[in-house]
This record gives structure tokens, sequence and C-alpha cells, in this order.
């Protein structure tokens, strides 16, 4: 179990009820939390007091040489908005500029072709079994069924992860997605073929599991426990390995399942003449995006993936498509 960090600047009282307050509201605010764990550090080892807070005090906790720029525009926005917590208050300080500038890159999803897709999961179901007494795995049986589930439902890994028996209902074939990345619940319908597998691995695998065993654990010293993201990702890495998918900068990464779940999702609705307008919204939500952005995306991707598919209802819904250009979100 991990140690409770101990606040000790003398703006710690502020930067508890801080973070308080930005919680209440529904954020994780973990990351900024961390920041400002550093930022409480770095002005009690200093000695300096709450009247400091000057523009050089502030500048020179943000610009740290030994860090990226990425890490100095977090800390301008963490800064910024502390500052302003603490000038709302009453305080005369310094509020942070947030001048540090991004390039935001373009990032173009890698989507499994059916061929490739079919070997992945073939070296999933044959992957060689390296039980040993000293490392004790359950990858053998949850990660055929893990995978599928990412595959088959377009769920985040952390969300897939997160699941545990109670929140899968194998009677109506639902799972709930309890406070995911945009702190909201989602309900996530399997297919039959999916669901007949998710059921027959829960009365096997969790035959004396309680409801709060996770659904697709790891082992940790021999007992279950969450499964680790990383971990997830290396055995990821293993399979396409064994199905000779070359991995480069682009991917496949594990995200690729859920990019290549809404494309065939969108791939499918134009072959079967569905309204796109009707049914887009419904992929923004069941996907858990907070807005259209990030689905406008897998429109273009779409697009660019089967034009064919796309000519031919583009006279009707090609305004629906929107141009090129949208900076990918990891959503």
């Amino acid at each position: 179990m991990k140690a409770l960090y101990e606040w000790k600047s003398s703006f710690a009282e502020d930067l508890c009820n801080y973070i308080a307050i930005k919680k209440q509201t529904g954020l994780k605010f973990e990351a900024q939390e961390w920041y400002l764990r550093k930022f409480d550090t770095y002005f009690f080892r200093n000695g300096f007091a709450k009247g400091e807070l000057t523009k050089e005090v502030v500048s020179e906790f943000i610009y740290d040489k030994n860090e990226r720029p990425s890490s100095h525009r977090d800390k301008e926005v963490v800064m910024q908005g502390f500052a302003t917590y603490l000038f709302d208050r009453g305080y005369h300080v310094y509020i942070a500029e947030v001048k540090t500038y991004i390039p935001k890159r373009k990032f173009i999803p890698y989507i499994m072709t059916d061929d490739e897709t079919k070997r992945f999961f073939t070296a999933i179901d044959n992957y060689p079994n390296s039980y040993s007494q000293a490392r004790y795995t359950y990858r053998h049986t949850v990660d055929p069924v893990l995978f599928r589930f990412l595959y088959g439902t377009g769920v985040r890994i952390s969300e897939a992860l997160n699941l545990v028996l109670r929140d899968v209902d194998t009677e109506t074939g639902v799972a709930t997605i309890h406070k995911a990345k945009n702190m909201k619940n989602r309900l996530i319908p399997m297919a039959e073929s999916l669901l007949n597998r998710v059921i027959f691995f829960i009365k096997t695998f969790h035959k004396y599991s309680d409801d709060e065993t996770f659904l697709f654990p790891g082992c940790h010293s021999g007992k279950m426990g969450r499964l680790d993201t990383s971990t997830a990702y290396t055995h990821f890495r293993d399979y396409l390995v064994m199905a000779d998918i070359p991995h480069t900068s682009v991917g496949p990464r594990v995200h690729s399942l859920r990019h290549g779940f809404a494309v065939k999702c969108l791939k499918n609705w134009v072959l079967g003449g569905d309204d796109l307008t009707v049914m887009v919204p419904y992929l923004s939500a069941y996907m858990g995006h907070t807005d259209f952005r990030a689905t406008q995306y897998y429109l273009r991707l779409t697009s660019d993936l089967y034009p064919d598919i796309v000519r031919r209802v583009e006279s009707e819904f090609g305004y629906v498509i929107p141009e090129g250009g949208f900076i990918y979100d990891k959503s």
C-alpha cells in the first residue's frame, strides 16, 4: 500500500482544499495533484513563505531545464489554476501564463486487416503454455476472452480491466462501465458469440469468485488482482510477434482494437444503407466520447480506408464526413 503524501509547505492547507474542490466537481485530477505535490516539496525545500509566490519563484518551478516542454506546459496550466484560486481568496500571487507551445502531431491509427485479426487471435489461442510454480499466470485463460472483449466491444483497455463480476449481467448480455475516462457510466451490450464465451469463462474460471473479483484478473503472489495495463500490452506484443504482424511507430497498439471497432461499425452502417446522421450520435455515446470530434475522426478514417464505400453514399451523406486535418485525440 502506497504511503500517503505529507503536505509540508506553507501552502499545504490551500493546496489540499484546492484539490478537494476540483475532485468534488467530478474531475479525477490525479496528474494535476502529482504536479502540485512537486510544487509543495519545491516550495518547502526552498523555505518560501506564503507571500513569496512571485513570478521568479513560480518560473523556477515550472521551467526545470531537465524536463520536457510538455511538462512545462502542464505545470503552467496547473499553476495558473492554483494561483487563480489563491487570488480569488485575497492572496497577492503571480498567475502563470500558459505560453509553452506544444505542436500537436497527427496520428493515424493502425487498423488491422481481417487476415491480421485472424492471425492475431490464432496466436492468442495457441500461445505456448509456460506454466511454472515460480511464475504462475492466468494469461492462457484470461487473454483469449479479454482481447475478444476489446475487439467485440471497442472499450478502452483500462475500462475492461476495471470491470468486476457484478458489472456483467449475463442475463441481458450487458456490461456496465463505471466512471470511465470522462467520468460517465456506460452500458456495453455484447454480441451473442462474445456473451457465450464470457458466460463460459465466468462459469469455469470464476466458479469460486465473488462479485467484487476483477473479470480479467492478473496473478499477484498467487492471488487474483487487477491486471496491469502494461502487462496486457506486453502480452499484446507477444501475440503480434507470433502472428507475424510488424509493430511500427503507428502500431498496432491495444487501442487499435478500439479504432477497428469504430471503423467496422461505420463501414457496416454505410453498406447497410443506415442513416449516418442518426447512427453517429449513438456511436459517440457508446464509445464514451465527450463530443463528436473523436467520432468524426473515425468517419474520416473510414472514408480514407474504404473510398469506394463512401463514394456510394457521398451524394446523400457527404456533408457528414468532415474534411481532413483532424488531430487525433486518445479517445
